[in-house]
């Protein structure tokens, strides 16, 4: 009788994410024949059918640990091969540019930048807004896109951010957010999918984004 071999999802340690939180959730949706594997082995990372990209605090810091923990090749591999997603942070990460820090070079995986929401960021009533863009949002789905699957249109997500995307390619953006004005919090091109928000603190929804990714073929 053969045995069935595990997919991996490898969630990439670089010093800089919520991973125990992330890794739990993904745990949570995987089935028996899935194995989820934080690590900092770019082996392990080439090895894997799926690779999620976390991300928390200052893109600087990010990028930095990335590329002092030899870290990039391997995130630029497997954004070439297989299903990939990066999540908050790792969505700045993956654009051209930061303003964060008076600016950061980051992957240029999308075209575009991370820009600051700004001290004085305004609602279109004049109201302040606080920055950082802290809670849960709705997101409208731009796209269709199987990691959407199950997930409707409008459903709320939870958000921990001072700094947002713009892409350069408004046909990648697969799913927007209004906070003051209307931002981009989702990208998708071939096999890579980001998000601006977490996840694995988003219940339901955010649960069943992780289970559509674990069971993705990385095709649109």
């Amino acid at each position: 009788m053969s045995t069935q071999t595990k997919s991996i999802v490898a969630v990439i340690d670089y010093g800089m994410g919520n991973l125990h939180s992330v890794a739990k959730a993904l745990e949570h949706v995987a089935d028996e024949n899935t194995e989820i594997v934080v690590t900092s082995d770019p082996a392990v990372i080439d090895a894997a059918d799926r690779v999620l990209l976390p991300g928390v605090g200052a893109i600087r810091d990010c990028i930095a640990e990335m590329k002092a923990q030899g870290l990039v090749p391997a995130i630029q591999k497997a954004m070439a091969e297989k299903p990939f997603m990066a999540i908050c942070v790792g969505i700045q990460s993956l654009m051209a540019h930061s303003e964060e820090n008076g600016g950061v070079d980051c992957l240029n995986h999308f075209d575009g930048n991370a820009l600051f929401f700004g001290n004085n960021h305004k609602d279109v009533d004049g109201t302040k807004l606080k920055v950082p863009h802290m809670g849960w949002n709705q997101v409208t789905q731009t796209m269709n896109h199987p990691l959407w699957e199950g997930i409707e249109s409008g459903a709320r997500f939870y958000f921990v951010h001072s700094y947002y995307v713009v892409a350069g390619n408004k046909d990648e953006v697969a799913g927007t957010c209004n906070y003051g004005h209307d931002f981009c919090v989702a990208l998708a091109r071939d096999n890579v999918f980001a998000v601006q928000f977490h996840p694995e603190k988003s219940h339901k929804d955010g649960l069943q984004l992780y289970k559509n990714f674990i069971h993705w073929d990385g095709k649109p």
